[in-house]
């Protein structure tokens, strides 16, 4: 299943609408923990919006194949924040 938006969007859009809505994220993250949410209620939130979110759009079917690769991804570093030590 493809994430992606219409291929017939103009080049470089979906680049920088997953960016504005990355940062609209964070900023939702940063209210919620700044009014004492605690990280792993918000991350579950989290997870629990986008999914239903995905179901809505392309069904479960759809969906449940997608998660399926998320083992592997996470495994892979994918979804890792590596600091850099200076």
């Amino acid at each position: 299943m493809s994430m992606a938006m219409d291929e017939t969007s103009e080049p470089g859009s979906e680049q920088e609408q997953k960016r504005a809505a990355l940062g609209h994220i964070k900023e939702a993250w940063a209210e919620a923990w700044a009014d004492g949410i605690d990280g792993d209620c918000l991350a579950q939130a989290s997870l629990f919006c986008a999914l239903t979110e995905l179901v809505s759009t392309y069904g479960e079917d759809a969906t449940a194949r997608f998660a399926e690769g998320l083992p592997k991804r996470i495994a892979a570093g994918e979804f890792s924040i590596v600091l850099s030590r200076q």
